[in-house]
């Protein structure tokens, strides 16, 4: 019997003991953690995700897609052709002007012609007039005769210069039908969209033969040399963090950190009224925080960037503030340091 005792103690005590055990590991594992999570002083933290500026690719004008050369997904650069408005009418049009341009030139050649044909003819009574001028001093001939040269010199006078105004008004027409033909080409340029920015087309809106409307969008893409993530920070943090302030950004389940650096900071509030009176309220107030990648970091890893990507964002408060912590300190793989960073 009192073996059996002694056995049952036995049992008990050794299951004491692994309780304790474990009790303490657990509580050593909990310590851990909360210490991993916890951050030095003047180093503060909130949640986000990756953003970028989307640009909308769309027509100027109305007309039907006639083809689009880029896919969702696809990396584009400046200038770099992503789609085509068809612009059969447009040449239509061009054509017509251009003819109006030929037709007013020639209309030019022929004013101008005119123009040296009065000026021939008013050089005739000119020398003309000079003659009665001589000869009626003399009496050779009649004061009539003279005011008859007058007379057709001054008409000749009038006649070229109302040739030399349509002359004036043939070159303004042309300059009008070439004006036209710009125009015309300007719209035949839009009708070939470019891609603006370096980024990563996000939507594809429109394919081959639909129409759109002036404005319409065909294509969407992401801005790749803006890449931020936007956190929110209470207003007592918020008051402390300069622009320019440096940060980190940990990707949920990645084990390095990426530069950032503070490049913008709310003036508004968010979450609550704008008009709190109280000061319980008021430490309730979040400001958004934009935390900016670098773009040389941004160049190096172009095909990794992905938008929407959460994580979470570190930003340092003061300007003599402690070393990252250790789990910020790791970089990508053959990553250097930017400057300044």
């Amino acid at each position: 019997m009192t073996a059996v005792k002694m056995l049952g103690l036995n049992k008990a005590a050794l299951l004491i003991f692994i309780l304790l055990v474990a009790a303490g590991a657990g509580g050593v594992w909990y310590w851990r953690q909360s210490q991993q999570g916890k951050l030095p002083e003047g180093l503060v933290s909130g949640n986000g995700r990756i953003e970028s500026n989307q640009v909308d690719i769309a027509a100027k004008s109305a007309g039907r897609v006639r083809e689009v050369l880029a896919q969702e997904g696809d990396l584009v650069m400046v200038g770099q052709v992503l789609a085509r408005i068809d612009t059969t009418e447009l040449q239509a049009q061009r054509a017509k002007y251009a003819a109006d341009v030929a037709s007013e030139e020639a209309s030019m050649l022929e004013a101008k012609a005119t123009v040296a044909q009065r000026q021939a003819e008013l050089t005739l009574k000119q020398t003309s007039l000079r003659r009665a001028l001589t000869l009626v001093g003399t009496g050779a001939v009649s004061q009539q005769a003279r005011d008859e040269a007058q007379s057709e010199h001054d008409s000749a006078r009038a006649v070229l210069e109302a040739a030399q105004k349509t002359v004036t008004a043939r070159e303004m027409s042309i300059a009008a039908a070439k004006a036209l033909v710009d125009q015309i080409d300007a719209q035949i340029a839009d009708a070939i969209l470019v891609a603006p920015v370096r980024g990563r087309v996000l939507y594809r809106l429109a394919n081959p033969g639909e129409v759109v409307s002036a404005g319409g969008k065909v294509l969407t893409i992401v801005n790749l040399s803006e890449i931020y993530m936007e956190i929110y920070l209470p207003s007592e943090q918020v008051m402390r963090i300069p622009i320019g302030s440096q940060a980190r950004i940990q990707f949920d389940g990645a084990d390095f950190a990426v530069p950032a650096k503070v490049s913008f900071v709310s003036p508004e509030a968010q979450f609550t009224p704008k008009q709190v009176e109280t000061r319980s309220e008021r430490d309730k107030l979040m400001f958004r925080v934009k935390l900016r990648m670098p773009p040389s970091l941004l160049e190096r890893h172009l095909d990794q960037v992905k938008t929407g990507t959460r994580g979470t964002g570190y930003v340092r408060l003061d300007p003599n503030p402690p070393n990252w912590p250790d789990f910020l300190q790791k970089r990508i793989q053959n990553d250097p340091l930017d400057a300044g960073d």
